[in-house]
């Protein structure tokens, strides 16, 4: 019976524990926390399952539930997963215990709000990564909006509400089109349900078209280049797990469809297109990596190296070969991983310094030798060191790359020369040197709480790093069949 509605009860688990915690109310923040952490603890649990008793060797769709919703328009609450999405629901109910321990002491301002908005949108996120019908889809990828929103809004910094609003514009409108899209495809079909799209036989205009209408969506949300422009400015002003949930998990969801719906349902344009979109994911790989290289903002900085490495995502899945997409795939994770690792390194030197500009800082290390130790590490990650995370999706894409065109490899292995310059260099000014200021000298190194999730990051990061085997596993069967669909033409 649970694994029958388990993708149900880690959609709404922690939707129904993030309105309990709301209305805890303002006064009773130790209530909110203690209630929040066991939530997101059980919903974590609650995924666990999916991993354990889940199939690798076939590409079909596990788990699945399916009820009548609006009859009427053949809209269904359909749910499904198969490696691809398996991998993404673990990262978010991963992340989000990480991020509700992080916010344990930080937040001193309507606590439970803020608890709460976490935990629902982690719910609105497993949705979008198991939802089988478009509708359902739309309405938990839009939803998601909110929450993210308010985040950014209420506990962001001075700039907030400029933020919050470019951020909400830019993903809502860019989603406009998609849903044009997806009711075109409802017309062609007779119905809503994403796996009967993948067999539609489509014209080479209506291809197009239809590509570049959720292109608008997948790539504002990527972020790719140019539509990439709310990134900085939200990770700026965003608080420190806010950061966090946009790097690890937000931004896959672009990457998400372009593997549940563009590549499948349109795959004579996704050929056909295929040059454009390598070509901006290798703008977003070099001339982004320069971009990292002048900040002066540490959230800034990082911001801008995760444009850079979504760009080796979408250049993965469009070269069309295995190594390319599972590459993309395992960089997804890691980035997951990694990015939202060095968000909450610059929230652990925020909350003592309230600054986050590179030149107030210098010589941590003599201060905080264990912080500076962890930070090395994801760091090394970020640079694609091998032995972390960072090192096999990158390995994997430009062998992919390799195989199409040696110049696509080549300029894609720029980013382990840019992404060593900007990461290592702004690691220097920051960590090592003489101590800086009085600031920097009235430093105290971290508590339990800060090294126990930071450590569950260690951890994850060289794991993927030395034995990627089990995340690889997971997704074969996925990504053979997807290739196979991509390489089918319809026309």
């Amino acid at each position: 019976m649970f694994t029958e509605h388990v993708l149900s009860l880690a959609i709404w688990l922690p939707i129904v524990g993030g309105i309990a915690v709301a209305a805890t109310g303002d006064r009773r923040a130790p209530l909110a926390r203690d209630l929040s952490l066991v939530v997101a603890i059980m919903t974590f649990l609650v995924t666990l399952p999916l991993y354990t008793g889940f199939n690798p060797g076939t590409h079909a769709m596990q788990f699945g539930e399916d009820y009548a919703w609006i009859e009427a328009f053949r809209i269904r609450y359909r749910l499904g997963i198969d490696g691809i999405s398996l991998l993404l629901i673990l990262l978010t109910s991963f992340s989000t215990v990480l991020v509700i321990v992080s916010a344990w002491r930080v937040i001193q301002v309507k606590v439970s709000q803020y608890l709460a908005a976490f935990l629902i949108m982690e719910g609105l996120m497993i949705g979008v990564f198991c939802a089988l019908d478009g509708i359902l889809f739309y309405v938990f990828w839009e939803a998601m909006l909110v929450p993210m929103f308010i985040i950014i809004g209420l506990w962001g910094g001075a700039n907030r509400v400029y933020a919050a609003v470019k951020f909400f514009l830019y993903t809502f409108l860019g989603s406009v089109l998609m849903l044009v899209a997806l009711i075109y495809l409802y017309y062609q079909s007779g119905s809503f349900d994403i796996l009967a799209w993948h067999e539609l036989k489509l014209g080479r205009i209506p291809q197009i078209l239809i590509f570049l209408a959720l292109f608008t969506a997948f790539a504002v949300k990527v972020p790719m280049w140019p539509v990439h422009t709310w990134l900085p400015d939200a990770h700026v002003e965003a608080p420190t797990g806010g950061s966090v949930i946009l790097a690890a998990i937000m931004l896959k969801m672009g990457a998400y469809g372009f593997l549940r719906f563009s590549l499948p349902i349109t795959p004579d344009a996704s050929h056909e297109l295929a040059g454009f979109m390598i070509l901006l994911s290798l703008i977003a790989i070099v001339y982004i990596g320069f971009v990292a290289l002048v900040q002066e903002d540490l959230k800034k900085l990082i911001a801008y190296s995760s444009i850079a490495h979504m760009g080796f995502v979408t250049l993965g899945f469009f070269i069309f070969n295995a190594q390319g997409i599972e590459g993309g795939i395992i960089q997804m994770i890691s980035h997951g991983f990694v990015s939202g690792a060095l968000f909450l390194c610059v929230g652990v030197l925020y909350d003592r310094m309230h600054t986050r500009q590179i030149r107030d800082y210098g010589g941590v290390a003599n201060r905080m030798p264990i912080f500076a130790s962890f930070m090395m590490l994801f760091a090394l990650a970020n640079t694609g060191l091998p032995g972390t995370s960072g090192f096999v999706g990158e390995f994997l894409v430009i062998l992919g790359a390799f195989q199409v065109n040696v110049w696509y490899a080549f300029l894609a292995g720029t980013t382990l020369v840019f992404g060593a310059a900007y990461t290592l260099w702004m690691y220097k000014r920051v960590i090592f040197g003489a101590v800086a200021n009085d600031q920097v000298a009235g430093l105290q190194d971290i508590d339990a709480r800060e090294a126990l999730y930071l450590a569950a990051l260690a951890v994850a990061v060289l794991a993927m790093g030395v034995w990627p085997d089990p995340f690889l596993n997971l997704t074969h069967a996925s990504v053979e069949h997807l290739l196979q669909q991509v390489s089918v033409s319809k026309l």
